[in-house]
């Protein structure tokens, strides 16, 4: 063995062997950064290392028996000529341990680059955290968040990243030295941070783009530039990391991107305060951003994007606070201006669609209008809850539910999110999933209110366990009741006990005549307190009570003749009050209104409405028949809940009531 490494040394095998590993570790390294960037399969890179591993021992080979002399290439001479068949089995030896060799090395260099080869993998995502606002006036802080939305606006366009949404970010405001954690949490594998400084109208943004896994900086920049020049930076930036992250920029993305909303600097400040106040459930921050939103327009009315954010605003005020033809009106026409000045403008779509969804209730053509504006905002997590939520109405629920999860992927610290995802989870009976993702919600939100509702609706729709319920209450902070919300969850829960003295008790104590649920519709205090004398069989004190009830129903349905859920009180009213054909008049107008093929999320609920007025009135197979139907309907009712519910009470001496309970309680 010592001749044979000595002759190892003579052939200059061992040169070759250095040679060989330096230049192989040359080309795997190369490939591992060039094939990602060619969009090349991941086995073409495993390809290329075995290859070169394959190649290692032959290369040993042709060393041993070949040298490079001035005269060419020429068999190595042996230092002392031997007989012909000693020679002849000393090579075969040398040959067989110059293989052997070359093979061990391979092999065990393959045992650390194969894996490398096969996870190597880019990881094409990115979430942009608050800037720090280094202004000497701190009330520019909004101008340092309008940067890092907009950045964030202009990467969500490149449909080859995945961005993490805005919503999700701001909780790590001043936290950017756990960068690992935040990425782990967040699922990226960049984080960008930076920083803000404005004086007059000249601007400084400092910025660096931060390996997630590694903590290391990538790419880091200045930019020192006039206020018109604020598009610029951000285009730029926007290139310069899809770059870095290898993303494919197609040219109508780059389009985007470098399009200046407005020219007018004024405009755009106006424009960046109002996108701070967007807070959906304050009405008051909504109407200061509609002002300013109309001061930006003022100031340029061409400013597409501050048209189409204003419609939106006016659409969700329609919807949420202020009905009024007027305001509905107002959203559709700034809409339309918004795609009259830039037709392709993603944004302007997504207004449109709004329009059609809450002013118009035409679930097609806002689809329609979601579906364009996802194409240009691939990473908005507000255009997948938009798509999620027309698709479930329509009864797409694996769609709708997909988008949800795509939202949620975006935006998973938004608890809005989780909620609309668990209750689709929840209406087609998948109730783990519906659990977990309440109590992922519920770790964002403790305080939650909607979560907490939900999660303690699904424990009795689930297994009709009414703990959940309760403890929720008991978490409740005394003297907190926006508009009778809480106490009227408190009177179904008592419902479900059949204690209803205690449910009387507390619509007593409630100061005055109606009460909110959950969807924000109007309840009759007086309706409820029928109710409970109905079922304590007080009968003139339960027809005083909804006689009161009637008067005020009778007059929501005169001024809002098309809303489904005023006719299903009536109805319960009348079937209440013994007038049967006309309860179950209302009861068919509800379902006619918002029938399932038009609205399979809230429909269903008109459906059981109607099943209710059967069973009052005395139409048991009917009654039965919509029971039995809507136990096999996403968003219908469940067993569990028809088995506590004491408004099914006069069915249960129904032996096909009870098999229906214990069949679909098996399926559960």
């Amino acid at each position: 063995m010592s001749t044979f490494f000595k002759e190892l040394q003579r052939r200059k095998v061992y040169r070759v062997a250095a040679a060989y590993a330096v230049v192989a570790g040359g080309v795997i390294q190369l490939a591992s950064a060039v094939f990602p960037a060619w969009e090349l399969p991941s086995w073409a890179l495993r390809l290329v290392v075995v290859l070169l591993l394959a190649g290692f021992p032959i290369a040993l080979v042709l060393a041993w028996a070949f040298d490079v002399t001035p005269a060419g290439i020429q068999a190595t001479e042996e230092v002392t000529p031997r007989p012909a068949g000693q020679t002849l089995l000393r090579r075969r030896r040398n040959v067989f341990l110059l293989v052997s060799l070359g093979l061990a090395v391979s092999l065990l260099a393959g045992f650390f680059l194969l894996p490398r080869a096969s996870a190597r993998k880019i990881d094409k995502s990115i979430a942009v955290l608050p800037f720090e606002n280094f202004s000497d006036d701190k009330d520019n802080a909004f101008f340092a968040d309008g940067i890092q939305d907009d950045i964030l606006t202009n990467l969500s366009k490149i449909g080859d990243l995945k961005v993490i949404s805005r919503t999700s970010v701001m909780q790590y405001r001043g936290k950017a030295n756990n960068v690992r954690e935040i990425g782990k949490a967040l699922g990226v594998s960049a984080i960008l941070e930076g920083s803000v400084r404005r004086s007059a109208n000249r601007i400084r943004v400092n910025v660096q783009l931060i390996d997630a896994t590694t903590d290391e900086h990538i790419w880091a920049n200045d930019y020192d530039r006039d206020l018109t020049d604020v598009f610029a930076i951000q285009s730029d930036l926007a290139q310069k990391i899809a770059g870095e992250l290898q993303a494919k920029l197609s040219p109508t993305e780059k389009a985007q991107m470098t399009r200046k909303p407005t020219e007018n600097g004024e405009a755009y400040l106006a424009y960046i305060q109002a996108m701070n106040l967007f807070v959906p459930e304050e009405v008051e921050k909504l109407k200061q951003a509609e002002q300013l939103y109309q001061r930006a327009l003022d100031l340029d009315p061409n400013f597409a994007l501050a048209c189409a954010r204003l419609s939106h605003i006016e659409s969700w005020i329609f919807h949420s606070f202020d009905p009024s033809a007027s305001r509905r009106a107002k959203a559709r026409t700034l809409a339309e201006q918004a795609l009259r000045l830039q037709p392709n403008l993603p944004e302007a779509h997504l207004a449109l669609g709004y329009c059609y969804y809450y002013g118009d209730l035409d679930y097609d053509r806002a689809l329609s209008e979601f579906k364009i504006a996802q194409s240009g905002l691939p990473n908005d997590a507000e255009v997948y809850l938009s798509l999620g939520a027309i698709q479930r109405r329509k009864g797409q629920w694996a769609d709708s539910t997909a988008n949800f999860e795509k939202a949620a992927s975006v935006n998973p610290k938004d608890p809005w999110v989780l909620q609309n995802l668990g209750i689709n989870y929840a209406a087609v009976k998948n109730y783990e999933a519906a659990l977990k993702t309440y109590d992922r919600g519920l770790e964002l939100a403790p305080a939650s209110v909607g979560l907490r509702a939900l999660k303690s609706k699904l424990a009795i729709d689930w297994k009709g366990d009414l703990s959940v319920g309760e403890q929720a209450l008991a978490r409740v902070p005394e003297g907190f009741d926006p508009e009778g919300m809480i106490t009227e969850v408190r009177v179904g829960m008592f419902f479900y006990q059949r204690n209803f003295s205690e449910a009387l008790a507390l619509l007593q104590k409630l100061k005055g005549d109606m009460l909110h649920g959950e969807n924000g519709s109007p309840t009759p205090k007086a309706l409820l307190e029928g109710i409970c004398y109905f079922f304590t069989n007080d009968k003139a004190k339960a027809r005083e009570a909804m006689e009161r009830a009637r008067v005020f129903v009778e007059q929501q349905v005169r001024e809002n003749p098309n809303d489904a859920g005023h006719h299903a009180q009536l109805g319960v009213i009348f079937a209440a009050l013994g007038r049967k054909e006309d309860a179950i008049q209302e009861g068919k107008r509800a379902t006619e209104l918002l029938p399932e093929s038009k609205d399979a999320f809230d429909g269903p609920a008109m459906t059981i409405e109607l099943a209710q007025i059967y069973t009052w009135t005395g139409e048991i197979d009917l009654a039965l028949q919509l029971i039995e139907h809507s136990l096999n309907t996403p968003a219908g009712i469940t067993a569990p809940l028809l088995k506590i519910d004491p408004v099914w009470d006069p069915l249960r001496k129904d032996p096909r009531f009870q098999a229906l309970i214990d069949k679909y309680s098996a399926k559960a």
